[in-house]
């Protein structure tokens, strides 16, 4: 394959990187994939046709590792596909476009009004500086401005959104994006909103502990079973007392599951049983039902199946 760049100009003999690579793609890249960036973007400067199988044996990485970076750099547009090769993207155009063509909802008005807005822009000031060591992207401007408007959060919920990413090692756009998502379906526009939400998920947090130690499970929930335990305790207002008891008649069970134990606590909850209680009354009141239920039916059933009757013998033996 030919490699190209689109800014041929050679100027000095020297590699050089935009910043904008560090701060937007480079933590998001394998150590692998950057190789072969790296690699091909030096490559490019020289219009250099190289093989893929070249590229494998100079890099030592294996091919598969060679296929698979090229087609990471091709759908983030920094490598361009054409018939003979690719053409090394210029990173800071695609950057530029981030911020002014595809974001119809923003103009660079609405860009510099959140300038004009000093609660926003010291909020931004903050994230930069805390989070970004006072090198954030241009790109995540509009992407703030965007979220603000979207989800209409506070300044210090924006803070703290990007405060919980960062401390989960996730600060990047997409995860940023679906954290903040989660927080508007569950009605988060305030600080104080988004502390209450914490409390519940404190709780619904103790509950899977709980399960998990009662169960002696060797692993952590999956997200399913961590939907039902956020269900019960959030949806349907239960805490472990009532979970409890689910939990002990589900085990008793022999192909445990948690979908056996929604169906007896959603069955409660349809029942509007708000206390341990009132549960366990309608357990003992379920015991003998079925019991009384089948004994009954089949006396019903014996009484009304049709008997063959003989009133004379010598025809009952004749016909055996």
């Amino acid at each position: 394959m030919k490699l190209e760049q689109n800014d041929s100009s050679l100027i000095f003999a020297t590699t050089s990187i935009p910043d904008v690579f560090f701060t937007e793609y480079l933590s998001q890249a394998s150590g692998d994939f950057i190789k072969v960036y790296l690699y091909i973007y030096f490559l490019s400067k020289y219009n250099k046709e190289v093989k893929i199988n070249d590229l494998s044996k100079k890099l030592e990485l294996p091919l598969k590792t060679i296929q698979d970076a090229i087609k990471y750099w091709e759908e983030l547009s920094l490598l361009i596909r054409k018939n003979q090769g690719f053409i090394v993207a210029n990173i800071q155009e695609i950057e530029l476009n981030k911020i002014y063509k595809p974001k119809i909802t923003i103009s660079p008005t609405d860009i510099e009004k959140v300038a004009e807005n000093k609660y926003r822009a010291k909020a931004i000031d903050t994230i930069n500086n805390e989070f970004f060591q006072g090198v954030m992207s241009p790109s995540w401007y509009g992407d703030i401005d965007l979220w603000f408007k979207k989800y209409a959060f506070d300044e210090e919920v924006m803070i703290a959104l990007f405060r919980y990413c960062f401390n989960k090692s996730a600060l990047h756009r997409s995860y940023v994006s679906t954290v903040a998502e989660a927080w508007y379906k569950n009605k988060i526009k305030t600080f104080n909103d988004l502390d209450l939400y914490f409390q519940k998920e404190e709780k619904v947090k103790s509950i899977e502990n709980s399960i998990k130690k009662k169960l002696r499970l060797p692993r952590p929930l999956n997200i399913y079973e961590e939907a039902y335990v956020e269900k019960w305790n959030i949806t349907y207002g239960y805490g472990m007392d009532i979970i409890e008891i689910a939990l002990k008649k589900s085990s008793g069970k022999f192909n445990f599951s948690f979908e056996y134990m929604d169906k007896l606590i959603t069955d409660w909850h349809e029942r509007n049983f708000k206390t341990p209680e009132q549960v366990n009354k309608h357990l003992e009141n379920q015991k003998s039902i079925p019991v009384q239920s089948k004994n009954t039916e089949n006396k019903k059933q014996a009484t009304n199946y049709p008997q063959r009757q003989y009133t004379d013998l010598n025809n009952f033996y004749s016909n055996i």
